[in-house]
């Protein structure tokens, strides 16, 4: 693995902040070697092992990721937010027979594991390791599987190998610059290619520092920014407008302090959703900087960003990475000229291998000619991408996150007081895109709260609606469909 080879170069720095204690390269190697010997226990090699766990971000998470690796196994880390059946799910579907969790965690998956007959690891509870020695690693070896939400069916796992894993973190360790100087906060949910490969393993495979915030406080962030060590920092739209939102809040004197701080770091990075123009434009206000914006998916890692030593656009996601070949196709899979507008397709080493036993769903992502459909349409104008939108409105972007509408809707159907149902998203400069749900009821004393509650046992927070609209009926196109851009102007003043 490079990401260890490159690490025994660097095994005096500071490779992990967390929890107010410092850890360098050298332990974060040791750690982990021993971690991986556990995992192995009589055997010498895990041969792509699906390994789930449940972490919450620090040192801990990095070296458990990390021992998987080095032990041959395939890395599935698990959502913090998820609730016990998507739990279930993501290591049912994955197959996993090992499971790792912190004490925090451990009592939720204990059950599961003893149901599925798994061998669960406890941080803490390790007791002693002996060294073993570690298998050797072809760059051909799956290496993680991460769930992304499709607009059909269930989520599905995206297998990527240690090969584009690689290819992945060098290309943005390349045009991002980076160095063993720099020091990044992370802030961000580790089940994401963002968290991951963009903050922690660009970060370690240079030789700089990550410095871990498991809890988001606006207060927080800015604390850690004044103490002057920070100086690369990567987020979604939302956290983005909430830093906003706390810093026009201050007195002039704390606002100018901070941004005299801000100004002084090397780069500041927004993904995972679409930049609105107004997030942009006010975080120069507060702290000169332009954000670079980029584009990339769970399947692709980031094929298209902003220049770092170049102009960065407002409103577009920039052009191709080194190594990433790029076109715009039309429905009939023809490309467009420039100034049209075409699906996003990509091809390179960074694209994934395979949906996790899914080669239906595989087959029909990628072209007979290999390129990988993203779904997502954008037109380039003077050689720079500029996002148009979704081809499938069923996946709602809102937080960071991509949210199927059609898994919420197939939950809310399930409730006894839901005669019918559709789920869209409606633009908001804070969330990029609110959750919204139209109702039909059969009982009508339900409130859309005791919905909300409802569902929140059932699914991940961030997919429950932030907004409901009762209707007696549901706009529907002559094919029977729900036609849902007819829906959105019901919220306009909801």
């Amino acid at each position: 693995m490079q990401l260890v080879h490159n690490a025994t170069q660097n095994v005096d720095l500071t490779a992990i902040v967390s929890e107010g204690k410092s850890y360098t390269y050298q332990q974060l190697l040791d750690a982990s070697s021993t971690f991986a010997s556990l995992l192995l226990n009589d055997t010498t090699d895990l041969n792509e092992a699906r390994v789930a766990f449940m972490v919450a971000p620090g040192f801990d998470y990095v070296r458990v990721q990390w021992g998987i690796w080095r032990a041959g196994g395939v890395a599935v880390p698990l959502a913090l937010s998820y609730p016990l059946p998507s739990l279930r799910y993501v290591i049912e579907d994955t197959g996993a027979q090992l499971i790792v969790a912190d004490q925090t965690f451990a009592p939720l998956l204990a059950p599961l594991a003893e149901e599925k007959g798994c061998r669960l690891i406890v941080l803490g509870e390790e007791g002693t390791v002996i060294t073993k020695s570690l298998p050797e690693l072809t760059p051909s070896r799956r290496a993680m599987i991460l769930y992304t939400s499709g607009t059909t069916n269930l989520p599905k796992g995206v297998v990527t190998t240690h090969a584009n894993l690689e290819a992945q973190i060098s290309t943005l360790v390349n045009v991002w610059q980076w160095s063993s100087s720099d020091h990044i906060l992370c802030v961000l949910p580790l089940h994401h290619v963002h968290g991951i490969i963009n903050v922690i393993c660009c970060a370690l495979w240079s030789g700089a520092t990550v410095e871990f915030m498991p809890h988001f406080s606006a207060e927080g962030i800015f604390n850690n920014f004044q103490r002057g060590q920070i100086n690369v920092f990567m987020a979604v739209p939302t956290i983005y407008f909430k830093l906003i939102a706390y810093w026009e809040s201050l007195p002039d004197e704390q606002r100018q302090q901070i941004t005299e701080t801000l100004s002084k770091f090397r780069l500041m990075v927004s993904g995972s959703a679409a930049l609105p123009v107004s997030v942009m434009e006010k975080w120069k206000t507060v702290s000169g900087h332009t954000l670079l914006e980029r584009y990339g998916m769970t399947e692709i890692g980031m094929g298209i960003s902003n220049p770092y030593d170049d102009e960065r656009r407002v409103g577009y996601i920039g052009k191709p990475l080194p190594g990433v070949s790029v076109r715009l196709v039309d429905e009939n899979n023809v490309e467009v000229a420039d100034g049209l507008p075409g699906e996003i397709q990509i091809k390179g080493a960074t694209v994934f291998l395979e949906y996790w036993n899914r080669s239906e769903a595989t087959q029909k992502a990628f072209t007979d000619d290999g390129w990988f459909q993203t779904g997502d349409i954008a037109v380039v104008e003077d050689g720079y991408y500029r996002m148009l939108g979704r081809d499938s409105i069923d996946i709602i972007k809102s937080g960071g996150y991509k949210i199927s509408a059609l898994e919420i809707e197939e939950v809310l159907r399930t409730h006894s007081a839901i005669s019918d149902c559709s789920v869209v998203g409606i633009p908001n400069e804070e969330w990029g895109e609110l959750v919204a749900a139209v109702l039909i009821l059969t009982d009508k004393t339900v409130s859309p709260e005791q919905i909300s509650s409802w569902l929140r046992e059932r699914m991940p927070a961030y997919k429950v609606p932030r907004q409901y609209r009762v209707t007696d009926d549901l706009p529907r196109n002559a094919m029977g469909k729900v036609t849902k851009n007819d829906l959105k102007p019901l919220f306009v003043t909801a």
